[in-house]
């Protein structure tokens, strides 16, 4: 979901068609959906939803409000409420939703990783497979792309918080993430090869010069006004700095220790709660040296995240570094 809306901004500045429509967070502490509504409102009709697509080529709107999968979104719920998150759900989630909205060709990333949602790469091949075999057998050119899962891309884990990283990579702020940046770049770029923009190779190239143009930023700004306005996503006004307790390499994160932290912070519901990472894997760092900041609406919801943090102190590992 961080990646979605700079790569819909840099496709649409292209003037390729595509309706995004996303989800609400089922388990993490942002969907799509969520992060969007940091800057726009997403809560559009099926009527609003075509008249942003028809002015803008895109759109980037909660699925929820259009009932593209009125099915899956029952399911969804019953999901949310008992914290699951299955295979063949998440298969018909995604191409009930495709096929609804008239999609032609479509892109899914699969991050893989020891605490991400698929673990390993048999998984990942898997789900792959049942995704690509579905998508055909409906007509879609479905393709996927199997990524590092590892540790979060950008630094942000909340709504407000992803929204300011995909702000800064489509602003091409010298501070945006550039994890966040790369991975944007890579996934828009195949999909302006499958629709045909450019050959096979060069669709890096064409997406890295709509960043750095300002293009996509304009189309993502445009987009945001068609669907009712943008606005800057809020910053948290509680705020608590977890620090390394030792010197040496940033080797691991538990994703869903950050995702548990974050939720218990208030995401995805308080928009603005969450957590702002300051170091990634391979940083060289000193004891005391900033690892991450909890963000929380209410002095009470911060509360609770440091208490599960004192039980769970393994969020992020570091080891001695190697001379």
């Amino acid at each position: 979901n961080r990646t979605t809306p700079i790569v819909v901004a840099i496709v649409a500045a292209n003037g390729l068609l595509m309706p995004k429509t996303s989800s609400r967070a089922i388990t993490s502490p942002a969907g799509t959906a969520d992060t969007m509504e940091a800057m726009t409102p997403v809560a559009l009709s099926f009527d609003a939803m075509q008249s942003v697509v028809k002015e803008q080529g895109a759109c980037l709107a909660w699925g929820g409000s259009v009932s593209l999968s009125p099915t899956d979104d029952l399911i969804i719920r019953v999901e949310r409420a008992l914290d699951l998150d299955s295979e063949g759900q998440l298969v018909a989630s995604v191409i009930s939703k495709k096929v609804a909205a008239g999609s032609k060709q479509v892109l899914i990333d699969i991050p893989v990783g020891p605490t991400a949602k698929v673990r390993s790469q048999t998984m990942a091949q898997t789900l792959r497979s049942l995704l690509e075999k579905t998508g055909q057998a409906l007509g879609l050119d479905v393709r996927t792309v199997i990524s590092d899962g590892s540790q979060p891309v950008g630094r942000g884990i909340g709504p407000a918080l992803e929204a300011r990283d995909v702000l800064q990579v489509l602003r091409n702020d010298g501070h945006a993430p550039q994890d966040l940046r790369e991975k944007s770049l890579q996934l828009a770029g195949i999909l302006l090869e499958m629709a045909g923009k450019v050959a096979d190779g060069q669709g890096y190239e064409l997406a890295q010069s709509t960043l750095l143009s300002g293009a996509a930023m304009q189309k993502f700004e445009a987009i945001c006004q068609a669907q009712g306005g943008f606005h800057e996503p809020q910053m948290a006004e509680f705020r608590h700095c977890v620090r390394a307790e030792k010197k040496g390499v940033v080797s691991y994160f538990n994703n869903r220790f950050l995702a548990k932290l974050a939720s218990l912070a208030g995401a995805p519901n308080a928009k603005a709660a969450g957590i702002e990472l300051h170091v990634a894997s391979g940083d060289v760092i000193d004891c005391g040296a900033p690892l991450f900041t909890l963000y929380a609406e209410a002095p009470g919801e911060l509360a609770y995240a440091l208490e599960f943090l004192d039980g769970h102190t393994d969020v992020i590992r570091i080891e001695e570094e190697v001379v």
